[in-house]
């Protein structure tokens, strides 16, 4: 069931906690108004009394009166818009900074059914609507109620007959405008999910671009694009048919009352039952009292479009951070590298598991290499290790300790990986490689770039280390970006290491040079490795042979060849090709 933002609750987050400065424009807002309501009651003093009796000191008066008036609205604006709308884009940005908070805390598996370029849309787009709550929106929602009511008295004071022609087409259209916004809100909730997921896809397709263009695949991206466009189109014309009816209405049945008004007003007059100025003060004080209800209706749109955004938020919101999962778990501050998986089951989907009943141990300072085909569980056994999954069922013990039971924040700082994918930051070679330890010194910072051959290639950079790499490290070669991630977890100085291809995207210069500070990164940590490539895994302490979420051998490399069971099989197999 999907979290909806109620009233309440939203009262309670957003509005009550700036009700000084709500307030404050509520009372510029009622000033505003006020001052408003002085030029049609001019008009009725200009015809009746300044023009009929030719006086000029009254004249001189109410052009005072109306100037002042105009000034005063004039500041009373001018001071809305500064303090409520500034305090609006200051929430804004205080909810993106909250829900990226938020998002970034989310378990792993959060991220790998969700679309970045989707959890971008939410991030910056969903929060814009609150700018109508705490902006001018809200107030001028009470502004409008506040010169409707005032004005109503004032034309009942005037002509009660008149009035009630009037509140009769203005019920209706309250009753139509009410029936239109509890059907708009949905409309823009969805407006929302299209947007994130079109916003996901063109993010794809421009970090695709190589394979887009090697595939020559830009028609079909195109037409993709299209269509989600073409979607997107037919909400927001789904939504503006049904404002214009709003609108429409209000102009047909607000119309038909002037009408009314103009043969009733004129049948009073002739028969001197209402002076001119009367009726001219009637005409100008129902535009004040018509104009804000049309206006409302056009704010109504707005905070049900914030709305709609609030309730995309929630969803998120309600979700449960791995920080609040820890909040009772125990920290850990000195992680000796002993892993020992005991019975431990694992599945993505419920009742399509991936392993089944794996057990081992990996000693503080070993090397234990995990090899098979694809998709026999690998990853997913570095996964658990990393703390990225949990086990369905068995544990994960790190130093004798439940995994499931440690402050996973206090555990991840003894962790260090090189996963398959090399994901570096836009920025330069330096900022990459500092990303886990920004505080490193100099000295350190070398001595990774050195003990991972990055000065290998750096050194023919005319910037060096202070090279911008391109988003991604576009500029760089498989393997150079692969040295950076290694230089980046040799910095990071972890006791506990998961290498995932960590050698995979390299030719065999650069994994000649892996190879040798391998020796280096490796000494002293609890090491994962896996790799296809069997050749880089031949000095490991004890080689797990995974097979369909099995164990299929186990033993060092020497061990397993004799065995001649599947490692030996891969083994030769590659070393033919």
């Amino acid at each position: 069931m999907k979290k909806k933002a109620t009233l309440g609750h939203v009262f309670k987050t957003i509005v009550w906690p700036r009700r000084k400065l709500l307030f404050l424009g509520l009372f510029l807002i009622i000033i505003n108004r006020l001052s408003g309501l002085v030029l049609p009651g001019a008009s009725k003093y200009l015809v009746d009394d300044v023009i009929k009796n030719k006086n000029f000191e009254l004249l001189k008066w109410l052009l005072v009166a109306v100037v002042a008036a105009l000034i005063i609205q004039s500041v009373t604006s001018f001071l809305l818009t500064k303090l409520l709308s500034v305090e609006a884009q200051h929430l804004i940005a205080q909810l993106r900074s909250k829900l990226q908070q938020k998002i970034i805390r989310l378990p792993v598996r959060f991220f790998d059914n969700s679309k970045s370029g989707e959890l971008v849309s939410r991030i910056m787009t969903d929060v814009e609507g609150v700018r109508n709550l705490v902006g001018t929106g809200l107030v001028q929602l009470f502004g409008g109620v506040l010169t409707s009511i005032i004005a109503l008295v004032l034309l009942i004071k005037i002509s009660p007959m008149m009035t009630l022609m009037v509140l009769v087409p203005v019920l209706i259209f309250g009753l139509i405008s009410l029936r239109a916004f509890a059907y708009i809100r949905p409309i823009f909730r969805k407006r929302g999910e299209i947007n994130a997921e079109v916003t996901g896809r063109l993010t794809e397709s421009l970090n695709g671009i190589r394979v887009i263009k090697g595939f020559n695949a830009e028609h079909q991206e195109i037409h993709t694009f299209s269509d989600g466009v073409l979607k997107l189109f037919n909400n927001v014309k789904q939504s503006l048919t049904s404002t214009s009816l709003v609108t429409s209405s209000a102009t047909l049945l607000l119309g038909l009352a002037s009408v009314g008004i103009m043969g009733l007003g004129g049948y009073f007059m002739i028969n001197d039952e209402m002076t001119m100025g009367d009726f001219l003060a009637f005409t100008l004080y129902l535009g004040f009292m018509i104009a804000p209800i049309v206006q409302m209706s056009n704010i109504g749109s707005q905070i049900t479009e914030a709305f709609a955004g609030l309730d995309r938020m929630e969803e998120i919101m309600e979700m449960e951070t791995e920080e609040e999962n820890n909040m009772d778990k125990t920290p850990v501050s000195n992680v000796n590298g002993d892993v020992d998986f005991k019975d431990v089951y694992f599945e993505y989907e419920e009742g399509k598991e991936v392993l089944h009943g794996i057990d081992f141990s990996a000693r503080a300072g070993t090397v234990t290499a995990l090899v098979g085909s694809s998709g026999s569980g690998k990853t997913t056994i570095a996964g658990l290790v990393a703390s990225f999954l949990q086990p369905t069922n068995g544990q994960v013990l790190i130093d004798g300790q439940d995994l499931g039971e440690i402050n996973l924040d206090s555990y991840r700082k003894n962790l260090g990986v090189v996963l398959q994918d090399d994901f570096l930051f836009e920025g330069t070679i330096r900022d990459n490689i500092l990303f886990p330890r920004p505080d490193a010194t100099e000295y350190q910072v070398l001595d990774a770039v050195h003990a991972a051959h990055v000065d290998e290639f750096a050194d023919k950079f005319e910037k060096g280390l202070d090279t911008l790499i391109g988003e991604r490290g576009v500029k760089l070669s498989g393997g150079q970006r692969q040295r950076i991630a290694i230089a980046r977890a040799i910095l990071a100085n972890p006791k506990i290491l998961i290498l995932d291809e960590a050698t995979s995207n390299l030719d065999n210069e650069s994994e000649a040079f892996i190879q040798e500070s391998l020796s280096h990164l490796l000494r002293g940590r609890t090491t994962f490795v896996i790799a296809h490539r069997l050749s880089t895994i031949k000095r490991a302490d004890q080689i797990l042979v995974i097979e369909n979420g099995l164990i299929a051998e186990r033993g060092n490399h020497e061990q397993l060849i004799e065995k001649k069971g599947r490692y030996f099989d891969l083994y030769t197999y590659q070393a033919r090709i």
